[in-house]
C-alpha cells in the first residue's frame, strides 16, 4: 500500500544504489597517478552542473589544472597554510595536537589524476532572489555541485578530496581569477587503491563521528550535552 502512495519512487535496487553512495563516500587523500578518462570526467562535472542553486544563479566555475607548474604552486599555497594551521592548532591546543596534525596527509596533489579548482563566480551581488538575507546561498550552491561531483566520482570508482587549506586571495591571484570570484576547494580527482573503510580522520584517530541523534532536534533548539 505504500508503495502505491509513492508513484515516482525508484526500484528497490536503484534505491539502494543511492544510499550506498553516500554512505561509502569518502574524502580521499591517497591516488594514482593513472589519468581519468576525459569523458568520464565530463561526466562528472556535468554531475556538478546539474546540482539545485539558490535563484538558479550557478554560481559554481570549475578550473582545470593542467599545467605542472601550476599544479605545483597550488601544492606549495596548501604546504604554506598547512605549516600556519598546524600553529593555530597549536595554539588553540596543545604541541602534541599540532604535532599529530602535522602527521596527517591532507591533500593528494601532486598525486592525483585530475586537479580541479571549484570557485564562486564573480559578480555575485546581482542575484537577489534567494541570497538577500542569506548571500552565504551562493556558497551552499557550489557545495551541492561538489557533493554531486563526489558521490558521481564514487559511483565510478574513482576518489575525490575536498582541500581548503589555502590562502583564498593568494589562489585567486595565481589563477588569475576577478577580485570578486572566490576559490573555496581545490579538487583532488582520480583512481585509488582503495577507499577508505571510515573517514579517514577517523581511521587515524584524528576525530571520532557523532552519531545523528545529537545533530536533529523538535521545535526548538535543544542543548546539547
Amino acid at each position: 500500500m505504500s508503495e502505491m502512495l509513492r508513484p515516482h519512487r525508484y526500484s528497490d535496487a536503484e534505491i539502494a544504489a543511492v544510499y550506498r553512495v553516500i554512505a561509502e563516500r569518502r574524502d580521499m587523500r591517497h591516488f594514482l597517478p593513472t589519468p581519468v578518462a576525459p569523458e568520464l570526467l565530463a561526466k562528472i562535472l556535468q554531475a556538478a552542473h546539474q546540482a539545485p542553486s539558490v535563484g538558479l544563479m550557478q554560481p559554481w566555475r570549475f578550473i582545470r589544472i593542467t599545467d605542472t607548474n601550476t599544479r605545483k604552486n597550488i601544492h606549495q599555497l596548501v604546504d604554506a597554510e598547512r605549516a600556519i594551521t598546524a600553529q593555530a592548532i597549536g595554539e588553540v591546543e596543545n604541541t602534541a595536537r599540532m604535532a599529530e596534525f602535522l602527521q596527517l596527509k591532507v591533500e593528494g596533489i601532486l598525486d592525483c589524476g585530475e586537479l580541479l579548482v571549484a570557485a564562486l563566480c564573480n559578480d555575485r551581488e546581482r542575484h537577489v532572489f534567494g541570497r538577500r538575507t542569506l548571500p552565504e546561498m551562493d556558497l551552499a550552491s557550489v557545495s551541492c555541485a561538489i557533493q554531486n561531483m563526489w558521490l558521481a566520482a564514487r559511483a565510478e570508482g574513482l576518489g575525490m578530496g575536498w582541500v581548503s587549506i589555502f590562502d583564498p586571495v593568494a589562489l585567486g591571484q595565481l589563477l588569475n581569477m576577478p577580485s570578486d570570484a572566490k576559490p573555496i576547494a581545490v579538487l583532488c580527482l582520480g583512481h585509488v587503491n582503495n577507499f577508505y573503510k571510515e573517514p579517514m580522520l577517523v581511521e587515524t584517530g584524528w576525530k571520532t563521528a557523532k552519531p545523528l541523534a545529537d545533530m536533529v532536534m523538535e521545535n526548538s533548539w535543544d542543548t546539547f550535552k
